[in-house]
């Protein structure tokens, strides 16, 4: 009787393919833009850790995940981005999906088991990329995977990328920075309080937006104004 040919689970795959793009992206960002990175000494090199950053362009989850370097990032990625052809990159990759803007209890869980292995998870706490450059306002869900698993919180900050929505910037060699913060010590707790849960987003905020040059810094309209108007950095196109 013949035995049937296993073919290897797409998962196999993902820590080689994610060290060499990370590393091929490296390369490319350090040949084609002027990317700074500082703060890679606050990187834990063992244990379950929970990186955190603002949002700027698609583009950021491989450029942070760059700039982290030294451990594997696993990121919560939107529904939409699994379907074929981009959805195997995006596998090989080690993302995961989630539906956003709802309690996406299947993906919270996932993001916890992987914490609990050890692994990093990689979020945005504003839930999706800022349309004017400045930070938007956060959402529990990272604070909560972070409370429920003990993960320890690096969060991180990013500028530049939102220059990349017009794509004639890379021949200009866009200036790009990624700062890593302090690590947040996490203890865990089994069932958070909505107390702890704002508390830690505040703090999680406050630390990221602390990174950020102040030109990135949504200005005060009241508790329910918007910012309209794009930060305007050293390489700001008006500039």
């Amino acid at each position: 009787m013949r035995s049937r040919l296993r073919l290897p689970r797409l998962e196999t795959f993902v820590p080689a393919f994610y060290g060499a793009f990370t590393r091929l992206l490296r390369i490319i960002l350090w040949l084609a833009a002027r990317w700074e990175v500082t703060g890679r000494e606050n990187i834990p090199l063992e244990g379950p850790l929970l990186v955190v950053s603002n949002h700027l362009n698609n583009a950021d989850p491989p450029i942070v995940g760059a700039g982290i370097a030294r451990r594997r990032i696993r990121w919560m990625a939107k529904i939409e981005l699994f379907k074929l052809p981009l959805g195997i990159i995006i596998k090989l990759w080690g993302a995961f999906p989630v539906r956003r803007f709802d309690a996406d209890l299947a993906a919270m869980l996932n993001a916890e088991r992987i914490l609990k292995r050890g692994g990093v998870i990689g979020m945005f706490p504003e839930g999706t990329r800022s349309r004017t450059g400045y930070m938007g306002p956060p959402h529990p869900g990272t604070a909560m995977i972070a409370l429920r698993s003990g993960a320890t919180i690096v969060p991180c900050a990013i500028t530049g990328t939102e220059r990349l929505r017009n794509p004639l910037i890379v021949f200009r060699r866009p200036r790009f920075t990624f700062t890593i913060g302090e690590p947040i010590a996490v203890t865990a707790v089994r069932r958070p309080t909505e107390q702890q849960v704002g508390e830690l987003t505040d703090h999680i905020y406050t630390a990221i937006k602390a990174m950020l040059p102040e030109s990135y810094h949504p200005p005060y309209t009241g508790s329910e104004g918007t910012a309209t108007e794009e930060p305007r950095g050293p390489d700001h196109p008006s500039q």
